[in-house]
């Protein structure tokens, strides 16, 4: 029995989960005592964690049951040399919190269904015709609904469109790509590359541009540090510019770093990124368009990291925004927890997994269409999230299609557009059946003419004791999820499948397996030590190095030989190498879990098999090897049908859907402004010119007093008086002439979330600071405030309010314009309105705020700071309420996207647009006044509001002013399960300095520190 203590170890959990603290007596004191043990075992067998769980109108009981989680999860789940292992690490904490979530976000799901269940009079008149030609689908999967969706067509050619595409990570360029050099750069580099190209061929397309991280370290090629590359050139025939990759310095310049480890200096991307963008509107459109600026017609990210990227950058222009997973960190963060190898912490520490779903989330909020690549990704991956819901997704398309409020409400469309390949490497002779076999190119027969052999099949069938045998192809990264060892065990496992078939793994590329990441060495070595336990030299070729030019030779290798092609992937996102690999002939088997079941779907070319199943794979394998007619069937199928997923099919599908899910259009007054050697004004022009005349024409001494540039100024500063004088708007020249800006966003309050005088004092010392550049520098406000609030701060203060370019109040849902007798930005206001649900989320809010054991009283309505932009709320002094990632969680599973802000030192909760922020309107200004980001400088306390982390990052400079914030709000931005603070702010920054307090020396130190004065 000693072999089975493990499995007793489990069902002593087992009995012990349901209450983890001993039996107590009547006394309150722990009876530890056996025969107390004893008479509380049964009733601790059947005790269940109980969950509320509310559907409908009424509440049930779902019960977390440790048995049924054991047998469903572990049992069924892992190999039995895996279950020990698996058990030792196991959180059921981490099990019941997982368990938690499903249950609120499926309250959630039904809360907002309740609310768009009841339709009035006039609504139900308006889908009765609907409703008698299109019945409402009857099951949970996700049906096609019916649309007016026109597809794309050369008609459309009379388009201008630019295109923007990101993808951060990995070594990105369009030639000799060095795909399996890391897991960063795999199938998602080809994917962007080969998308970038073929859309920049369609008709109608102007331009595409492929932003990604620019790599200037030693450890990779300087290619990959080249700001410019072109992808495609220009076509003369349907005036497009071509595709380019455009590399935007990103986070240290002299490392390259993992994806992991790249999400603190996102913000950097997203400044660089806008600058080239804006930049690139006003060439194109002074090419194109009358000089008016064309603003990219979608974002595209790929992946997390970029879909964050898309969200800040779609938000900053107002233009639409398309999100691709490619692979999803929810999905993956269960699946290791249900393997209870690493801890939930190990796990975050590890993937900064929290960070990559977050980032995940935030796309869902802002995005108009998610492109997928097969069903079971949104029905399995997707519905995973917060923020997506199939059944709360199609009942809102069906009431916005009706012409019925959807409550502000929000569900981004998902849409199946499976990845295109270019085909252009694929010959005649790979689609013809009767193409020999490999004998007529390697015979040993000396007298024949044979053509000579590519290099990789030499580097190949070297390893080959009878490399006439058909070859069963793996090709992949050297990754745990591509579960290549699964399929070596079965290989060698299988007899009859070894002296019929070769194997052939390729793995990437290496030097050195000791070298390589941990994950990928523990692979390589692991099929190294298989091999020799199986004994397969001579049958399985595993070659060290191959170029990414040579793949198309290796899969006519297989095809040559009447091979196989096999992906047997844990999951599998899409499948990109099984179109491949079809293409060249090769029937495939495939994972069931995934992608492969859509492609061999419409390919009908292959055999999907269990991952986990190592007789099943063999027995595929087997079968497709010995079966000729069946292996023939195959190859016809898949050559017969390949065709559905070209590019030019991918691409006509995919404009198609953008041009009819494009709901949000850039506004049009969002105009950038004359650059700042420009002159002040159209007004001031010929003041300017005749100024400069003046100044060019007089007489200077060489010691005299007053030089041109000031002759200048005095003269344009004397008629601004004059101006002012007659009661005309003094700075009706701003923001031109501005060159930089100094931004005061400290978040000075007392314990009872008043504004202290520190404020007070921080902005008269950062405008003393300006000196002499004060006519070259503006000044900006950002605080969680509203105006009336912001006034009577300072009112008794030596402080003018009209000395400030810009107010921001109400933690960025609000921008005045003192210079404009403290007008609202209406540009702005319009601009930051996407996705507001307005008074649908008023009440919801203060219900999902508050604590189940806190007073209703303790949170309420703070009218006096409440707009048409930002709801605000009064928090009793010592009552608790949710975290921000929680509430923003809540509010999400309801369809709600907002931006939540706590100030007033958590005394204060704000309520503002998804698209609203501090960080968000210094963004809005650079674009509008043509002011780089890297010219402003924000000054800070060492804490404040929630959202203090998102001005610390960026282009922009930044002075902490020690001292200057008593009370901040940060304890309530995130719960302990979140992610790190690390994790979004860099741990050292060479545009962050620091001042010893608040005083005007202190200031003007940190700022020379910094370069500016």
């Amino acid at each position: 029995m000693a072999r089975n203590e493990w499995i007793n170890g489990y069902l002593e959990a087992i009995l012990d989960v349901g209450t983890r603290t001993a039996v107590v007596d009547s006394h309150g004191n722990a009876d530890n005592s056996k025969s107390s043990i004893k008479n509380s075992i049964g009733k601790r067998f059947d005790e269940k964690l109980r969950f509320e769980k509310f559907q409908g109108r009424e509440k049930d009981e779902k019960l977390f049951s440790p048995t049924k989680y054991f047998v469903e999860e572990v049992v069924n789940s892992f190999d039995e040399s895996d279950l020990h292992r698996t058990w030792i690490k196991i959180a059921w904490d981490d099990a019941q919190k997982l368990e938690k979530r499903h249950l609120e976000r499926e309250k959630g799901r039904d809360d907002a269904a309740d609310d768009l269940s009841e339709l009035s009079e006039g609504e139900k008149e308006k889908g009765d015709a609907n409703q008698t030609q299109s019945p409402a689908p009857t099951n949970d999967k996700m049906s096609r609904s019916n649309s007016d969706m026109k597809m794309w067509s050369d008609e459309d050619k009379s388009k201008r469109l630019y295109i923007v595409l990101i993808s951060l990570h990995g070594l990105v360029r369009g030639d000799n790509m060095e795909l399996g050099r890391d897991s960063d750069t795999g199938g998602q580099v080809k994917y962007v590359v080969e998308l970038a190209r073929a859309l920049a061929s369609m008709k109608g397309v102007q331009r595409v541009d492929l932003l990604t991280r620019q790599v200037t370290s030693l450890e990779v090629d300087s290619s990959y540090g080249e700001p410019i590359e072109m992808l495609s050139c220009p076509s003369d025939d349907c005036d497009s510019c071509g595709a380019y990759i455009i590399r935007i310095p990103c986070g240290p310049h002299d490392k390259y770093i993992p994806k992991e480890s790249l999400w603190p200096y996102l913000p950097e991307f997203v400044d660089g990124a806008l600058s080239h963008i804006v930049n690139m509107a006003r060439a194109l459109g002074e090419q194109v368009d009358g000089g008016k600026p064309m603003w990219p017609y979608v974002i595209h990210g790929h992946y997390a990291d970029a879909g964050e990227v898309a969200v800040r950058l779609s938000g900053a222009l107002n233009v639409p925004m398309v999100l691709t997973g490619h692979s999803l960190g929810r999905n993956k963060f269960e699946q290791l927890l249900k393997q209870g190898r690493l801890s939930r912490e190990d796990i975050n520490s590890t993937y900064k997994i929290m960070r990559r779903i977050e980032g995940e989330e935030l796309g869902l909020d802002a995005t108009e269409m998610v492109v997928t690549s097969t069903r079971q990704e949104i029905e399995e991956q997707w519905g995973l999230y917060d923020g997506f819901d199939i059944k709360l997704e199609r009942k809102l398309r069906v009431r916005r299609r009706r012409g019925v409020s959807c409550l502000g409400r929000y569900m981004p469309r998902m849409v199946v557009i499976p990845p295109g390949m270019d085909f252009s490497y694929v010959t005649t002779q790979d689609s013809l059946e009767g193409d020999g076999d490999l004998k007529s190119l390697i015979g040993t027969d000396k007298t024949q003419n044979k053509r000579p052999i590519p290099p990789i099949w030499s580097e190949i069938m070297r390893f080959f004791t009878n490399p006439h045998k058909p070859m069963i192809l793996a090709l992949s990264r050297p990754d745990p999820k591509k579960n290549v060892t699964t399929l070596l065990k079965a290989f060698g496992e299988c007899r009859p499948l070894r002296e019929l078939a070769n194997l052939t793994l390729i793995l990437g590329n290496r030097d050195d397996i000791e070298e390589m990441s941990n994950s990928s060495s523990v692979v390589l070595t692991t099929v190294l030590k298989l091999i020799d336990k199986y004994n397969l030299y001579g049958q399985v070729a595993y070659p060290k190095h191959h170029k990414q030019s040579e793949v198309p030779e290796i899969y006519r290798l297989a095809a040559k030989t009447k091979g196989v092609f096999i992906n047997p992937a844990l999951v599998e996102p899409f499948g990109l190498t099984l179109i491949e690999a079809s293409a060249y002939g090769l029937p495939v088997v495939a994972t069931k879990n995934g992608g492969p079941v859509d492609i061999l779907k419409a390919l009908s070319n292959g055999l999907l098999i269990d991952p986990h199943d190592q007789k099943a794979i063999a027995d595929a394998l087997l079968k497709l090897v010995a079966e000729k007619n069946l292996w023939l069937e195959c190859r016809k199928n898949g050559l017969k049908n390949i065709h559905r997923f070209s590019w030019p099919e991918h691409c006509r599908n995919y404009l198609s859907h953008l041009e009819h899910c494009r709901n949000r259009h850039p506004t049009t007054r969002l105009q950038i402004m004359s650059s700042p050697e420009e002159p002040m004004s159209e007004s001031l022009r010929d003041v300017v010119d005749l100024s400069l005349k003046f100044s060019l024409d007089g007489d200077f001494k060489p010691n005299g007093d007053v030089d041109a540039a000031t002759r200048q100024k005095e003269l344009i500063e004397a008629l601004t008086r004059k101006a002012t004088s007659d009661g005309k708007s003094s700075t009706s020249y701003f923001p031109g002439r501005r060159q930089g800006l100094y931004i005061i966003a400290s978040d000075c309050y007392n314990s009872e979330g008043i504004c202290t005088e520190t404020l007070q004092l921080t902005i008269r010392n950062v405008i003393k600071a300006a000196g002499s550049k004060s006519g070259q520098t503006g000044f900006v406000l950002l605080t969680g405030l509203s105006l009336p609030e912001t006034r009577n701060a300072l009112k008794n203060c030596q402080i003018n309010l009209e000395d400030f370019d810009a107010l921001v109040c109400s933690s960025g849902s609000e921008m005045y314009c003192p210079w404009r007798d403290f007008e609202v930005d209406e540009d702005y206001e319009g601009h930051i309105e996407y996705r507001w649900p307005g008074e649908n989320v008023r009440s919801m809010v203060k219900r999902l705020a508050k604590l189940e054991d806190e007073a209703q009283e303790d949170m309420v309505e703070y009218m006096r700071a409440s707009s048409s932009r930002c709801f605000s709320y009064s928090i009793k002094s010592g009552a608790k309420t949710r975290r921000i990632d929680d509430l923003r969680q809540r509010l999400r599973m309801r369809g709600f996207r907002c931006n939540l802000v706590y100030t007033h030192a958590g005394t204060r909760l704000n309520v503002i647009p998804l698209f609203a922020s501090r960080a968000q309107a210094l963004r809005y200004l650079s674009v509008r006044w043509g002011i780089d980001l890297s010219k402003m400088v924000v000054f800070l306390g060492e804490k404040g509001d929630t959202d203090y982390e998102d001005m610390l990052v960026g282009l922009h400079k930044t002075v902490i002013l020690r001292g200057s914030v008593e009370y901040a709000s940060e304890k309530l931005l995130r719960s302990e399960d979140s992610f790190k603070r690390e994790d979004s702010v860099p741990q050292d920054s060479p545009t962050i300095a620091f001042a010893e307090g608040c005083q005007l020396h202190d200031i003007s130190t940190a700022l020379e520190s910094l370069g500016i004065m």
